[in-house]
């Protein structure tokens, strides 16, 4: 099937369905007239409505009138979202879980035997199309859903299928990972303002670093500690404050928050 020609539901509404379709809509992948939302009340919706997308209140309906059907609810609903709108999941469905600790093994086991599961743990920035994602197939879902699913996901960033032990993992490193991120341009940001520069311009400025160090990230596939030494000269400004960073023990501190993160996300899908 065309992605083109998909009917898409989403049960939920939140910002993080809301980031994956306008990554959809702005690529073009799906036409706004065949998505479908559902929440219980219209705090979510309007947003969706002025996309020009359709909405309701009703989850049944949404699987009744979608194909693909997202579940972007919060953990503690959802069993009772799936008891809910089991009976009207077919064996044309595709249904994407973004749930957080929810395994692929409770969704299969709460929804019909014949359902085609996938699982994919998104981030913030696929709300500005700019996401690390990364998705789970259950054992109903072949290579076509793959594929679709990573097609129509594209449009929101990076989209990798991995084995589903690396979700909590992805969680860690770039679900939470975000925060880290925004801590530490923060503090460049600080530290520029400590030194006497306006703070909106200091912001800006650390904004545009990351960003251009990622992206140089990205396009070479040189490894960071190759760049990093690349921006050393011997006795220079860079080397001195990297020492400074060491001396705080900034590397073991991310290792060990991608490390607590992890092991929280594993907790929650035990719970």
């Amino acid at each position: 099937m065309e992605a083109s020609e998909l009917w898409v539901g989403f049960v939920g509404a939140g910002r993080m369905a809301g980031g994956l379709v306008r990554g959809l809509l702005q690529a073009g992948k799906v036409p706004a007239s065949n998505v479908l939302a559902s929440a219980p009340s219209d705090k979510n919706l309007d947003a969706w409505r002025e996309l020009g997308c359709r909405t309701t209140h009703c989850n049944l309906e949404v699987v009744y009138r979608s194909t693909l059907v997202f579940l972007a609810t919060k953990p503690h609903i959802l069993p009772s979202v799936l008891e809910e709108i089991r009976p009207a999941v077919g064996s044309q469905h595709i249904v994407v879980s973004l749930v957080a600790g929810v395994t692929i093994q409770t969704l299969q086991r709460l929804l019909p035997p014949w359902t085609k599961v996938l699982r994919i743990m998104p981030n913030l920035p696929c709300v500005v199309q700019a996401g690390a994602m990364v998705f789970s197939r259950g054992s109903n879902a072949g290579d076509e859903e793959a594929a679709l699913l990573k097609s129509l996901l594209s449009s929101c960033g990076l989209c990798e299928e991995v084995p589903e032990s690396y979700i909590d993992i992805h969680t860690g490193l770039s679900g939470s990972g975000v925060a880290y991120v925004y801590l530490f341009a923060e503090a460049l940001a600080e530290g520029a303002v400590k030194m006497g520069m306006p703070g909106a311009l200091a912001s800006r400025i650390a904004a545009q670093t990351l960003l251009g160090a990622a992206k140089m990230l990205l396009e070479t596939g040189e490894h960071p500690a190759k760049l990093r030494g690349d921006v050393c000269t011997p006795g220079g400004t860079t080397i001195y404050a990297l020492h400074q960073l060491e001396k705080g023990a900034l590397r073991a501190t991310v290792m060990d928050a991608v490390e607590a993160a992890t092991n929280r996300a594993c907790d929650m899908a035990k719970d």
